[in-house]
C-alpha cells in the first residue's frame, strides 16, 4: 500500500496538521512539531498531545504514515563545538517531541561542514550526533534526508549516506528519506524508466532499501547534477512525470510516507489524487 500526502502546516497546533492532511484526502503527511526557524519552542501541552493522538486515530493515521521534519537550524556536523552542542540538544528535543506524539520517524538534513572540516570528519560527527540522540531517546528512528549538495551540505551522494549509517551503532534506529528533487540535482537521473532503474539499483547496492523510511516527491526546477535545491510541481520541472509513475508502481516504495513538498499547496489535493491513480497499471 502506498501512503501519499504532503508536508502540511501545523499552524494553530500540531493537532491541526492532521485535519489538514485529511482535507487533502492524504494517506500520509509531514509536519514540523515546532517552528522550524527558531531554536526554542514551548513544550507540547498534554492537551495538544492528546488532540494530536485522537485526530490520528479518528482519521486512521498510524506513525508509519507520518514523517515529521526537524528544524532547519540544526547542523549535526557543525565544525564548532558550541554550535554543535546546541544542534545536538535541539535534535534530542525534536526526537523527544516525536516520542511524546507517538511518532516513530524524524526526518532531518544530515549537516554541513561549512568549509571548516573535511568530508570524512563531518560525516563521523553527524553519525556521533545521531548516536548521542538515540542514546537519549526511545523508539524514534533518525531518518536522514539526502540533500542536493548545495553549498557545504553533505548527504548528496549515496556513499555519504551509507557512511553515516555504517557509523551509527543501532542500525534499527536510523533510516533514509529520499528526496527526488535533491537526488536529481545531485546527479542521479530520474527522467526515464531506465534511469530510475539505474538510480534505484545504485541506491540498493550502496545503501539498501531496508533503510528507506520515506520519500519526498518533488519535481525539480534545477538541472541534473546542478547541486541546486529548487523544487517544482509534479511534471512541471526537469524530472517530468515518469519517475513518479515508476515509484507508484514499484512495491519497494510501499508502506512508507511519500510526501509532496512541491511549490503550489493549492494543487496538492490534485497531485495526491494523480499519484494515487498511477498505481493502476
Amino acid at each position: 500500500m502506498k501512503f501519499i500526502g504532503a508536508h502540511v502546516s501545523a499552524a494553530g497546533g500540531v493537532d491541526q496538521a492532521v485535519l489538514r492532511a485529511h482535507d487533502l484526502e492524504a494517506s500520509a503527511f509531514a509536519l514540523f512539531t515546532k517552528n522550524q526557524r527558531q531554536w526554542h519552542a514551548a513544550p507540547l501541552s498534554n492537551k495538544t498531545i492528546t488532540a494530536f493522538r485522537q485526530h490520528c486515530e479518528k482519521y486512521n493515521y498510524s506513525s508509519a504514515q507520518i514523517l515529521p521534519h526537524d528544524s532547519y537550524l540544526i547542523n549535526l556536523g557543525h565544525p564548532e563545538a558550541d554550535a554543535l552542542q546546541k544542534s545536538r540538544l535541539a535534535f534530542i528535543d525534536e526526537m523527544t517531541r516525536c516520542q511524546q506524539l507517538g511518532l516513530s520517524l524524524l526526518n532531518f538534513h544530515p549537516g554541513s561542514h561549512l568549509n571548516k572540516l573535511n568530508i570524512s570528519a563531518c560525516l563521523s560527527r553527524i553519525a556521533e550526533s545521531i548516536n548521542i540522540a538515540i542514546d537519549k531517546t526511545q523508539d524514534v528512528i533518525a531518518v536522514i534526508e539526502n540533500t542536493a549538495g548545495q553549498g557545504s551540505n553533505l548527504g548528496y551522494q549515496f556513499e555519504q549516506l551509507a557512511e553515516i549509517i555504517y557509523q551509527v551503532e543501532d542500525k534499527s534506529r536510523v533510516g533514509i528519506c529520499l528526496d527526488t528533487c535533491h537526488a536529481f540535482a545531485a546527479g542521479y537521473d530520474l527522467t526515464t524508466e531506465q534511469a530510475c532503474k539505474t538510480t534505484f539499483a545504485e541506491f540498493e547496492h550502496i545503501v539498501g532499501f531496508q533503510y528507506l523510511r520515506g520519500m519526498h516527491l518533488n519535481d525539480a526546477k534545477s538541472h541534473l547534477g546542478s547541486r541546486v535545491d529548487r523544487h517544482h510541481s509534479l511534471g512541471e520541472g526537469n524530472i517530468g512525470k515518469t519517475a513518479f509513475c515508476y515509484i507508484m508502481r514499484d512495491p519497494r516504495f510501499d508502506n512508507i510516507p511519500l510526501i509532496l513538498e512541491t511549490i503550489n499547496p493549492d494543487i496538492w489535493k490534485q497531485e495526491i489524487a494523480w499519484l494515487k491513480a498511477q498505481q493502476i497499471i
